[in-house]
């Protein structure tokens, strides 16, 4: 009855195989990241940092993900529109780059649907430039049809050590109604959700299998002891961790 839940449920299971190679290395990589006291972060502009969010201080999530935010891109910025103004603004994730604490060995996971737009580009460029290895999140037959706004002419792909497509419609929304050319309900912020979270499981399948360190899994605030165990954790992983804690 309802198409999206069809659209989804086949966009998901073409994730699994065909991006279950992709999805591995990248709960891999961050693996041996965390092991070696390296840190996590993750970026997207506009809607693409939903991700962001997702991934960050999230109960049953990894306390060692340090979120890149950029105030001029956050969804709550008046008037909207700027927010697209800034993710096509040349240097501007330059601007970004420099003041996150990257360090070789580091990982960063970019979500960018199009990977078009200079913001996520930039970013992924510079920390390649500085050791850090780079996950990118996109869609690559949306990325492959448009062309970058970069100077580089490239799209953000270009630049990633793991490409992960999510396999979405090209311009995101999925739902096709009678009557109207536009279709409707994107699909990017479910897939991508499901991807991210499935390297999350992966990565502490993983750190439990080695048993080398406990998970750096964050426990909810809302059962009893899990600010204390969160605290321990903060402790133990904290030079790995760059937000206020």
């Amino acid at each position: 009855m309802f198409q999206y839940f069809d659209k989804i449920r086949t966009i998901l299971h073409t994730v699994e195989q065909e991006q279950h190679e992709q999805i591995n290395q990248a709960a891999e990589l961050i693996t041996e990241a965390i092991n070696k006291k390296c840190a996590i972060f993750a970026f997207g502009a506009s809607h693409a940092g939903i991700l962001t969010q997702e991934l960050y201080f999230r109960a049953g999530g990894l306390i060692n993900i340090n979120p890149i935010f950029g105030r001029e891109i956050m969804l709550d910025t008046e008037p909207v529109t700027h927010t697209s103004k800034m993710e096509r603004m040349v240097g501007y994730g330059e601007q970004l780059a420099a003041k996150t604490p990257f360090k070789e060995g580091d990982v960063l996971i970019l979500h960018s649907v199009s990977g078009r737009n200079p913001v996520t580009i930039e970013m992924a460029m510079i920390a390649q430039q500085k050791g850090v290895k780079t996950i990118g999140i996109t869609n690559l037959s949306y990325s492959k049809t448009v062309s970058s706004r970069h100077p580089s002419g490239d799209n953000l792909y270009r630049y990633c050590d793991i490409v992960i497509d999510n396999h979405g419609d090209i311009g995101d929304a999925t739902v096709e109604l009678p009557g109207l050319d536009q279709k409707v309900a994107p699909t990017s912020t479910v897939i991508g959700a499901t991807i991210v979270n499935t390297i999350v499981a992966e990565v502490v399948r993983k750190l439990v299998e080695l048993g080398d360190t406990p998970p750096p899994i964050l426990y909810s605030a809302n059962l009893d002891g899990g600010d204390a165990r969160n605290k321990m954790l903060f402790e133990q992983y904290k030079d790995s961790i760059h937000y206020r804690f």
